[in-house]
C-alpha cells in the first residue's frame, strides 16, 4: 500500500529505488545505481539522485555519516540511532550508544554540555581487522 500522496510526482524507479534502500539500509547514489542496473540498467545516475534528493526532502531518509569519501550517503532507519563506520572499507551499521556513552562523553566534555543529534564511532570492522 502506497502511503505518498497522490500527488506526489513519481517514476517507475521510485518504488524499486525505496526498496533497494530499505534492502541496502546506508547507500550512497552510486551504490543504489549499482543495485538497481543487474535489473534495470537503463535508470540513470539523474533519476537516483532525484528519488533520492526527493525521499529525503519528504523525510522517507536522512542523512547518515558520508565516510572518507565525503559523499552523500542515505539512512533508511528514521529512528534515532547512532552509527559505527570502518575508517579502512566505509561499512556503516546501526548502533545504539545512547544510554551508555552519552552520559559519559558529556561527563568528559563538562561545563553542563549536552550531546544532541548522533553519534558516529569509527574504528575497523570484523573484516578489515584480520
Amino acid at each position: 500500500m502506497n502511503h505518498y500522496p497522490v500527488h506526489e510526482r513519481t517514476s517507475k524507479y521510485v518504488d524499486i529505488a525505496r526498496q533497494a534502500l530499505q534492502r541496502l539500509g546506508h547507500a550512497t547514489n552510486a551504490e543504489l545505481l549499482s543495485a538497481l542496473h543487474a535489473d534495470y540498467p537503463e535508470v540513470s545516475t539523474t533519476t537516483i539522485h532525484r528519488i533520492t534528493a526527493r525521499m529525503l526532502e519528504r523525510g522517507e531518509v536522512q542523512l547518515a555519516p558520508s565516510g572518507k569519501k565525503n559523499v552523500l550517503r542515505y539512512d533508511f532507519n528514521l529512528e534515532p540511532h547512532d552509527h559505527f563506520m570502518c575508517t579502512h572499507c566505509g561499512l556503516i551499521r546501526d548502533a545504539t550508544l545512547s544510554a551508555v556513552v552519552r552520559p559519559l562523553i558529556e561527563q568528559a566534555i563538562g561545563d553542563g554540555c549536552s550531546i544532541s543529534g548522533s553519534l558516529t564511532v569509527s574504528g575497523l570492522c570484523k573484516n578489515c581487522q584480520s
